[in-house]
């Protein structure tokens, strides 16, 4: 197996396009004329997949590409009856899939790399689930009250996953509504009290990820 870089007439994949469904990801794309066989690969991108029991998952090779022994040969003719290609994703957080098409011919198969990206499509997978409980005690005659932070998570959770913001007067929305403060140690997976902290009688305080964008896609914030 090696591989060729496209040129003008190569017969390329277009239009690749993914859809979760559960825990199932289908890949369907416009399949190049004249080819009726492709590879397919996938890598797990982010530390959460368990990879030892992965076994279609696939490393890249020091071009930047799939090592070729991790990909899987599909045809067209499978590619019809299931109306696409069908992959159970295990673990949580991305998967990246690339799909080679093969140049017709006999021999050892000749794929086709694509410097534009477009046989390359990323997906999540499941998302982790992070709960966490605010408790308030609000002595009498003072004026502060003490929050207790606890999150309970599935996995282990790097320091700046995480924030607590504060704000006076109403409950934060987000993590720059109000005062935001990050944590200064990782979260082990289970349970984790944090010390208890003192604020203003009428202030609030809300656990909002750093990065919503990022990693929501990883992980599902939850209130107790």
């Amino acid at each position: 197996m090696r591989f060729i870089e496209a040129g003008p007439d190569s017969p390329v994949i277009r239009e690749l396009t993914r859809r979760v469904s559960g825990d199932v990801c289908t890949l369907q794309w416009q399949w190049p004329a004249g080819t009726d066989s492709v590879y397919v690969g996938r890598r797990a991108l982010d530390a959460e997949h368990d990879l030892t029991s992965d076994a279609e998952s696939v490393t890249f090779g020091p071009d930047g590409g799939f090592d070729a022994s991790g990909l899987k040969l599909y045809t067209r003719e499978e590619y019809k009856t299931a109306g696409g290609y069908r992959d159970r994703l295990n673990g949580i957080g991305r998967y990246v899939y690339m799909v080679y098409a093969a140049m017709p011919g006999s021999g050892d198969p000749v794929l086709i790399r694509q410097p534009d990206g477009s046989n390359i499509v990323e997906t999540p997978a499941g998302r982790a689930k992070i709960r966490y409980a605010i408790r308030e005690k609000k002595p009498l005659f003072r004026a502060f009250k003490t929050v207790k932070i606890e999150i309970s998570c599935e996995v282990p959770l790097a320091e700046d996953v995480l924030c607590y913001v504060k704000k006076s007067g109403s409950h934060p929305t987000g993590p720059q509504d109000g005062t935001m403060y990050p944590f200064a140690a990782p979260f082990p997976a289970g349970r984790t009290g944090l010390p208890e902290i003192e604020v203003g009688k009428n202030d609030y305080v809300r656990v909002f990820f750093t990065d919503g964008k990022k990693y929501g896609q990883l992980y599902e914030l939850l209130p107790e």
